[in-house]
C-alpha cells in the first residue's frame, strides 16, 4: 500500500493531458427523401448542438463545426477534430483510513469492496490526507482511444438521436426519421469510416440533383471537394449561398420589370430550403383576379404554391405578376412558368369563387350560426366567446373613453360581428385571413368604417413583435378578445407551463402589453380583468378552486410577466429594477404605462455614481425596520439625542413633499432626486447615532425614524429589491 501526501483529496476528479494531438477533417452527410423544408433548420441546429456535445463528452478536441442541407441531405463538417482522445487521470475518495484497514493493517470489507468498484488492485490504493483526515483514493489511469474507434461508436447515435414534428419507421433496424434514410456518407481524414446508421453502410459517396445531375453518385475526397462536386452536379449545398442566389435572381428580376417584391422572409426561408438549385422566374395571372382583396392574391400565391406577390414601384399596388423559385435549371424555362401559372390560374379562380359567395350572406346572418361552432370543449361555443368579448369591449371603451357614446357603439358592433367570418368560404381555405375578411365584408355590408377596421384588427399583433392595430376601435377589441381569452382558460385551469402554452396565452398577454404600453393607454387595469373573469364566471363554465382573489392574482402575475420581458428586451432595464417597481404593484392600480415609466426613471437613476451607496444606507434602515421589535409609536423630535436625528427627520420632511409632487405629476425623476438628495443625511445619522441603544424609549424613537425613511422609498419602489453592483 503506497502513502502519498499532496494536496487535499476530492469525490471525482479529471486531470486533462496538455499535450496536442494530431488533428483531421470530419465529413458526415444524411442523404434522404425530401424533407418539408421547415423541418431543415431545426434538425441543422439539433445536429450541431449535438456533435459539440458529443464530442466534448467523447473527449475528442475540435476548432468548429459547421453545418450544411438541402431538402434531400443534412451535412454536418467538423474541422480539426483530434485524431484520439484526450487522455486522463481519474481520482476517486473511498473510506477513510481507519474503516478501510483493521487493527492488524489488513485491508477491509470496505477496502476491498471500493478497490473492486473502482476496478483497480486493493495494493494500488493510495492513503491520502484531507482535512477530514486520512482517506483511500483510487487513482485510474485512462489512456484515450483513437478517433476513428470512437467515431464508429458514437455517430450512428448522432444520426438516431436527431427528431423531428413527424417521424416514421421504413425498415426492419426500427430507426425514425423524418423520411427515408437512402445513404450516408462519412469521410474522417479522406477515409471512409466504416460504421452503418439507419441499416446504412457509409461510404465516400453522394448524390447530385435529381434532374440537373441525374441523381448519379459523386464521390468525394473532403468537404471542400463534396461542395465542389455537387455544385457541378447542380446542388449547392449551402443554404446561405443559396438565400444570396435568390436574393440576387429576384433583384435581377424586379430590376427589369420595374415592379418591387413583397418583402416576406417567412416565405424566402421556404424558397431556401425547398431547393437544391434555386432558379427565379416571373410568372403572370388575369388582370381582372386584381379585382379580389390583395390579402387574398397574397395568400393563394405563397400559401398554395409559394410564389413571391409584386407591387408597383411608384403605386405600391399590387400588380398581376409573381415570382416562383424553381428548383431547377434548364435553357427554356417557359415550360416550368406556363406550368406555375396554370395551376395559380386555378388556385386563383377558388379564391375568387369563394368570395363572391362569402359576399351573398352578410355578416350579421353568418354570426347566428355560431352557437354551432365550439371555441373550447371546457369554455363552450364561439357565439359565447363573442358575446363576452363584446361585453368586455363595451365595459373597456366606457372605462377609457368615457362619455363617447359614437365610440362605443362602433366597439360594440365591430364585437358582435368579429367572429362570424370563421364561418366564411375563404377564412375556412385560408385561416390565417380571418379578422381581415370580417373588414372586408363588414365594408361590403355598408358597415361604418370604423367598425370595419376594428374586425379587422382585432387579431394584431400576429406575432410578438407584429403589427399593432392603428385605431383606437382595433385597440380595444384586440384587448378584449385576448383579455377573455386569458381570463377563461385561467378560469377553468388551463395556464401555460413551462414551453407548453397550446392556446398562444402568452402571446396574448405580451399583445395586451404591447398595446398599452404604445398606444400610451394610461389607465388601471384591474376593473378589466375582473370585469373579464366575472363575465366568463357567469356562462357558468366550471373553475378550477382558486377562482376568486388567488385566480384574479395569477392573471396579474401573469401579464407581469409579460412586462418584465418587454423591459428587458425593448428598455433593457435591469431585472433587479424591473422587481423593484412590479413587486408593490400586485395589489395597486395596474397602470402598465405609468409601471414602465417608473422603472425607466428608476433604471436612469442607478447610473449615478451616488446611488449605490444611498441603496446602502436605505438597506441598512429597512433591514433594522424589519428585523427589530419596537411600539412603532410615531416621532417624537423631544426625544432627540443627537443633532443628526434632527437632520434626518427634517430631511425627510421636506423631500417627501417635493417627492408627493413629482409622483402627483407624474414626473418621477424629480421623486427620484428627492430621494437621491437623502444620501448625506441618512449617511450622517448612522455615522452619528448607534440605533440600538440602551435606553428603549431611545431606541424605539430612533428606529420610527427610521421606518419613516422606508416609508418614504417604499412610496416609489421596492428599494430592498436593487442589487448594489459590484457587491
Amino acid at each position: 500500500m503506497r502513502k502519498q501526501a499532496g494536496r487535499p483529496g476530492i469525490k471525482l476528479k479529471k486531470t486533462v493531458r496538455t499535450s496536442a494531438p494530431a488533428v483531421a477533417e470530419l465529413l458526415l452527410e444524411i442523404g434522404v427523401e425530401e424533407l418539408p423544408y421547415h423541418f431543415i433548420v431545426p434538425a441543422l441546429a439539433s445536429l450541431k448542438e449535438s456533435a459539440e456535445r458529443l464530442f466534448r463528452d467523447q473527449r475528442l478536441a475540435f476548432q468548429s463545426i459547421r453545418t450544411l442541407g438541402t431538402p434531400r441531405r443534412l451535412t454536418v463538417v467538423v474541422e480539426g477534430l483530434a485524431t484520439g482522445q484526450t487522455s486522463i487521470v481519474k481520482e476517486a475518495m473511498g473510506p477513510s483510513k481507519t474503516v478501510a484497514f483493521d487493527q492488524a493493517g489488513q485491508p477491509t470489507r470496505a477496502a476491498m469492496g471500493f478497490a473492486a468498484g473502482q476496478g483497480v488492485a486493493v495494493q494500488d490504493l493510495q492513503v491520502r490526507q484531507t482535512p477530514k483526515g486520512e482517506y483511500l483514493f483510487a487513482v485510474k489511469h485512462e489512456k484515450g482511444q483513437p478517433a476513428t474507434s470512437v467515431l464508429a461508436e458514437v455517430l450512428p447515435r448522432l444520426v438516431s438521436a436527431l427528431t423531428f414534428p413527424k417521424s416514421m419507421k421504413w425498415n426492419e433496424t426500427g430507426v425514425r426519421f423524418a423520411r427515408p434514410v437512402r445513404w450516408v456518407l462519412a469521410l474522417y481524414g479522406g477515409a471512409v469510416l466504416p460504421i452503418e446508421a439507419a441499416g446504412i453502410k457509409a461510404s465516400d459517396r453522394t448524390r447530385g440533383h435529381r434532374v440537373v445531375g441525374g441523381g448519379k453518385w459523386l464521390s468525394v475526397r473532403d468537404a471542400a471537394s463534396y461542395v465542389r462536386v455537387l455544385e457541378r452536379q447542380g446542388v449547392i449545398v449551402d443554404p446561405q449561398r443559396r438565400r444570396q442566389l435568390i436574393q440576387e435572381q429576384i433583384a435581377t428580376v424586379c430590376s427589369k420589370t420595374g415592379f418591387r417584391l413583397n418583402e416576406d422572409e417567412a416565405l424566402l426561408d421556404q424558397a431556401v430550403y425547398t431547393t437544391e438549385l434555386p432558379s427565379s422566374i416571373i410568372g403572370s395571372f388575369k388582370e381582372a383576379y386584381l379585382d379580389v382583396p390583395e390579402e387574398i392574391l397574397i395568400t393563394s400565391m405563397k400559401e398554395h404554391q409559394g410564389f413571391f406577390s409584386l407591387r408597383h414601384k411608384q403605386t405600391g399596388k399590387l400588380v398581376s405578376h409573381f415570382i416562383a423559385v424553381a428548383n431547377n435549371r434548364v435553357k427554356d424555362m417557359s415550360l416550368i412558368r406556363e406550368g406555375n401559372e396554370r395551376v395559380l390560374a386555378a388556385r386563383l379562380a377558388d379564391a375568387k369563387f369563394f368570395f363572391d359567395e362569402d359576399r351573398k350572406v352578410k355578416l350579421a346572418d353568418r354570426g347566428k350560426k355560431l352557437a354551432g361552432v365550439t371555441f373550447h370543449q371546457k369554455l363552450g361555443t364561439m357565439e359565447q366567446k363573442q358575446e363576452r368579448v363584446r361585453k368586455l369591449a363595451g365595459f373597456i371603451a366606457a372605462h377609457l373613453y368615457p362619455g363617447e357614446d359614437e365610440l362605443g357603439q362602433a366597439c360594440d358592433r365591430a364585437a358582435s360581428l368579429s367572429k362570424a367570418d370563421l364561418l366564411t368560404g375563404i377564412v375556412g381555405e385560408f385561416p390565417e385571413l380571418q379578422g381581415i375578411m370580417g373588414g372586408e365584408y363588414a365594408l361590403h355590408d355598408g358597415e361604418p368604417a370604423a367598425v370595419a377596421q376594428a374586425i379587422r384588427e382585432q387579431y394584431l399583433p400576429k406575432a410578438i413583435e407584429g403589427e399593432l392595430p392603428k385605431t383606437i376601435e382595433g385597440q380595444i377589441l384586440s384587448l378584449a378578445d385576448r383579455l377573455d381569452s386569458i381570463a377563461a382558460f385561467f378560469h377553468v385551469g388551463i395556464v401555460p407551463t413551462g414551453s407548453e402554452d397550446p392556446f398562444a396565452l402568452r402571446r396574448h398577454a405580451t399583445a395586451i402589453v404591447r398595446i398599452m404600453l404604445e398606444g400610451n393607454l394610461r389607465t388601471d387595469v384591474e376593473p378589466w380583468i375582473e370585469h373579464a373573469r366575472t363575465l366568463v364566471s357567469d356562462h357558468g363554465f366550471k373553475g378550477t378552486p382558486d377562482t376568486g382573489h388567488q385566480g384574479r392574482r395569477r392573471i396579474v402575475e401573469f401579464l407581469f410577466e409579460r412586462v418584465r420581458h418587454y423591459g428587458r428586451v425593448v428598455h433593457l432595464l435591469r431585472d433587479d429594477v424591473i422587481e423593484a417597481v412590479l413587486k408593490p404593484a400586485y395589489d395597486k392600480p395596474l397602470d402598465f404605462v405609468d409601471l414602465s415609466q417608473k422603472m425607466k426613471a428608476l433604471e436612469a437613476v442607478t447610473r449615478k455614481p451616488e446611488f449605490d451607496p444611498l441603496i446602502v444606507g436605505f438597506k441598512r434602515a429597512h433591514r433594522l425596520v424589519e428585523k427589530e421589535q419596537w411600539n412603532r409609536e410615531p416621532v417624537d423630535a423631544a426625544k432627540f439625542q443627537h443633532a443628526a436625528e434632527s437632520v434626518l427627520q427634517q430631511a425627510v420632511t421636506d423631500e417627501r413633499g417635493r417627492m408627493a409632487a413629482g409622483m402627483s405629476a407624474g414626473d418621477y425623476h424629480q421623486a427620484l432626486e428627492a430621494l437621491v438628495r437623502l444620501k448625506p443625511a441618512i449617511d450622517a445619522f448612522f455615522t452619528a447615532v448607534m440605533v440600538n441603544a440602551d435606553d428603549k424609549v431611545v431606541r424605539n424613537n430612533r428606529l420610527s425614524l427610521l421606518k419613516e425613511v422606508d416609508d418614504l422609498f417604499m412610496v416609489f419602489a421596492d428599494f430592498s429589491q436593487i442589487v448594489v453592483q459590484g457587491s
